[in-house]
This record gives C-alpha cells, sequence and structure tokens, in this order.
C-alpha cells in the first residue's frame, strides 16, 4: 500500500521532530525512525509500506492518507531552541469599538502593509511555526483585509482571527480563510454592552452562530470585570450547547484604556474565583521550567515586536531585522528565577508576567492566580 502524508498534516522540525495536523490544531511528538516515514510519505509520490501499528494510527488521526495529495510542503529546517510556534501578529491597531478595558494606549493609526505580511508569515513558516494568531484593533478593518485573507492559505501554518464580532457577516464569513475564529464575549448582553458599547453583544453572538453554522471552528475569550460577574455559570452553560471549541477567561491587565475606567477594575480577591471558568487547550503553552510565553511572540502593527502584545512599551526589535534576529532578543522567562515557590508552580507557570511585573515588579506574583490557588 502507498501512502501519503495529509495535506492537513504538516512536518515540523522543532526542539524534537513532530507532525502537526493543521485543522485539529495537535502537534504529535516523533522519534527519528517515524520522523523518517512521514518524510518520505510526504513526497509527491508518496510511500510503500506495509500496514503496522503507526501507519494504523496515522491514518485514524487524518495525517495519512492512501490517496495521493497535490500540496506544496515547507522547508525542514531546524527551528531555534525555544521554538517560535506561535505568533501574535497585530496587522492594524485602529477599531470600531472603544472597549474600555483596551490595552492598546494612545492614538491608533498603525497598519502592517500586506507585502510586510507576506514577508513574515514566510520567515515564520521556515522557523517551523505552527500557529498565527490575526489580531488587532479589529483586524477586518485592515484596507487590505482581502489580500491578506487570501494568501494565508498558502502557508503551513493554523490562521486564528481575534474579532469582536461586530462587522464580521454571513458575506465576510463566506470568503474567510482562516482554521478558527475566536470572538470577544465579555459577559451576557448587559455586562458585554456596558465595557463595549450598546448593540455589540447581539451583533458579537449573532456572528458566532453564523459562523458555526457555516463550519468554521469558533472559540471565545472573556475578560473578568465588574459588571460581569453574575454572568459566568450562564456563559458556560451557554457556550457549551453552543459547540465553541475553547473558552478563555481572564482578567485583564491594567493598561490602556483600563486605568481611565477604573470601576470595571476587579481586585485580586474578587477576580480570582473566576480564574476557574474556561475549557479547552488555550492558544499556547509553554514548558516546564518556564513562565507564560516561551513559544510565543508578538509583532505590533508599527513593526515592532515584543514579548507578547502587552509589552508594547518594551519591545525587543523590530521587522525590518527579520523574525529570528527579534526572537533571539526575546529572553524566556525561568520559573526558578520568579519569587514564586508554591506547589502550583509548574502548573501556574507564574500566571501573566505582565500583570505580574505591573503589580510587584521584576520576578513578582500573579496576585489573581496567587489568589485563586489559595497561596494569599
Amino acid at each position: 500500500m502507498r501512502y501519503y502524508l495529509s495535506d492537513k498534516a504538516v512536518l515540523k522540525w522543532l526542539e524534537v521532530p513532530s507532525v502537526y495536523h493543521i485543522e485539529r490544531d495537535e502537534l504529535y511528538e516523533l522519534d527519528q525512525d517515524s520522523f523518517r516515514f512521514l518524510q518520505n510519505c510526504s513526497s509527491r509520490d508518496g510511500h510503500a509500506s506495509k500496514n503496522g501499528a503507526f501507519v494504523d494510527y496515522c491514518l485514524e488521526e487524518g495525517l495519512l492518507t492512501t490517496e495521493q495529495v497535490s500540496v506544496q510542503r515547507p522547508l525542514l529546517k531546524q527551528s531555534p531552541a525555544p521554538s517560535l510556534r506561535y505568533l501574535e501578529m497585530q496587522i492594524i491597531d485602529f477599531c470600531n469599538l472603544l472597549c474600555r478595558h483596551c490595552y492598546i494606549k494612545g492614538k491608533v493609526h498603525n497598519k502592517l502593509s500586506a507585502g510586510q505580511i507576506m514577508k513574515i508569515l514566510t520567515e515564520f513558516e521556515e522557523m517551523q511555526g505552527m500557529r498565527v494568531l490575526i489580531t488587532g484593533g479589529e483586524p477586518l478593518l485592515h484596507p487590505d483585509f482581502d489580500e491578506i485573507n487570501e494568501m494565508l492559505p498558502h502557508f503551513a501554518l493554523r490562521s486564528v482571527l481575534f474579532t469582536n464580532g461586530v462587522i464580521l457577516n454571513k458575506e465576510r464569513l463566506k470568503k474567510l480563510k482562516v482554521n478558527e475564529i475566536q470572538v470577544s464575549i465579555d459577559g451576557l448582553e448587559v455586562a458585554h454592552d456596558r465595557i463595549r458599547g450598546t448593540g455589540s453583544y447581539r451583533a458579537a453572538m449573532d456572528a458566532i452562530k453564523l459562523a458555526l453554522d457555516m463550519g468554521f471552528t469558533v472559540s471565545i475569550s472573556t475578560m473578568v470585570h465588574r459588571a460581569n460577574l453574575t454572568d459566568f455559570d450562564n456563559m458556560e452553560q451557554l457556550f457549551k450547547s453552543m459547540g465553541i471549541k475553547d473558552w478563555t477567561v481572564d482578567v485583564p491587565c491594567s493598561s490602556g484604556r483600563l486605568k481611565e475606567n477604573e470601576e470595571f477594575c476587579v481586585n485580586p480577591d474578587e477576580g480570582s474565583r473566576y480564574l476557574g471558568y474556561g475549557y479547552g487547550g488555550g492558544l499556547h503553552t509553554s514548558g516546564k521550567g518556564y513562565g507564560c510565553g516561551l513559544h510565543l511572540m508578538a509583532i505590533l502593527a508599527d513593526g515592532r515586536t515584543a514579548k507578547c502584545a502587552f509589552y508594547s512599551d518594551k519591545s525587543v526589535g523590530s521587522i525590518i531585522d527579520g523574525l529570528r534576529s527579534s526572537w533571539q532578543k526575546v529572553k524566556p522567562i525561568k520559573l526558578q528565577n520568579l519569587r514564586c515557590r508554591c506547589e502550583f508552580l509548574e502548573v501556574c507557570r507564574g500566571g501573566c508576567r505582565y500583570r505580574a511585573e505591573s503589580l510587584e515588579g521584576k520576578g513578582g506574583k500573579d496576585l489573581y492566580r496567587c489568589k485563586f490557588y489559595g497561596i494569599l
């Protein structure tokens, strides 16, 4: 029998040789023999082999197929260590809403050009990247969004669109070529509209229902604020009944517009109890012994690069220097260097490091996570 690597699967030469299923968002670590076998299967002519347990498993997981596949495979090249797996790409910082907890500061008028985005995605793929998070502002407002959208399927990457959902209508969804859509829902209607604007909840929920009906994978992000504290049980029931893939819950960092709207802020005692809500795998992972964001970097709408978008005031470089150069300047956070010594450290990973540093300085504790785990 002749086997072919699925067009939804791509080999990634990370710290450990791996294969990534783009559509299912699953990463499988491989030994050298398995990696070489799948390399042979990734050729245009496939690879002849007898059935075996590994082959059967790959067929079951959708990594292999017996039908010939015609797809351009990306270059296999050893990734840096640690590997850059997740790229937060802020393509525009303009938005159609003025959310009271937004972290973007000052006037907003920056955007990455389609040419810059093509170069960024090419470099990211060459570095064995896995997932690109397309953020804003509101990404759908980018004047060249259609061109950006059309280039996405040409890269062996999982693309996730972050949107407030207000202008995500049926016509836009028909054209959309991303693998996943993440919509921000910050409470039920009254609470959501209080922080994002009247009518925004219904528009966002209509967009979510349309996207699910059209077969898109949808996830939801929720920020804890003073107006939505009684909504979480009902939100959980609603999102699970709708078939939402992931629900991420967090407390916003006190930056940007939130400083002007402190009546929406919750302190660690109040906010920590809601961090147990949410489900799914989340959008990025870390590694043993390291804090949040071991495999993540952000590109800001003005072309600067940073550890994540929260660290926009502490950029490490620019896309002019190249992605690899910027990534080498992002220093991994070792848990042993934090002032955290509790039994939950490997699970918590020091919480949100930006929030922790804003609360207690370098090496400090994320008090919201500490409260959640009952440490304080």
